[in-house]
């Protein structure tokens, strides 16, 4: 079983940066995909990136390519979502999840509590 935690979501504005950071428990995070996903008001759960158990292999949403990359430190159990060139469109609560290689939240077995990302224009 794996508990997450994000943190570093904050009020900022358009062009800004944030690094989010999703720190998890449990003795399976080296051997586990993690997710990150968006939820804006009113819409559905969206897919915007993920990274392999290694942190060799990551895969990203269209709408974030070039601006946000992923990455993890096995050894502190966190992985991190840096991103860049912050647009009003990116506000949204976000979650890091473990689970499958999927882009699906249905793939993900395990959630963290989200964090609010605001982006003012």
């Amino acid at each position: 079983q794996v508990q997450l935690v994000e943190s570093g979501g904050g009020l900022v504005q358009a062009g800004d940066s944030l690094r989010l950071s999703c720190a998890a428990s449990g003795r399976t995070f080296s051997t586990t995909v993690i997710g990150w996903f968006r939820q804006a008001s009113g819409k559905e759960r969206e897919f915007v990136g993920r990274i392999s158990a290694s942190g060799s292999n990551t895969n990203y949403a269209d709408s974030v390519k070039g601006r946000f990359t992923m990455s993890r430190d096995n050894a502190k159990n966190t992985v991190y979502l840096q991103m860049n060139s912050l647009k009003p469109e990116d506000t949204a609560v976000y979650y890091c999840a473990a689970g499958r290689w999927s882009r699906g939240p249905d793939d993900y077995n395990y959630w963290g509590q989200g964090t609010q990302v605001t982006v003012s224009s």
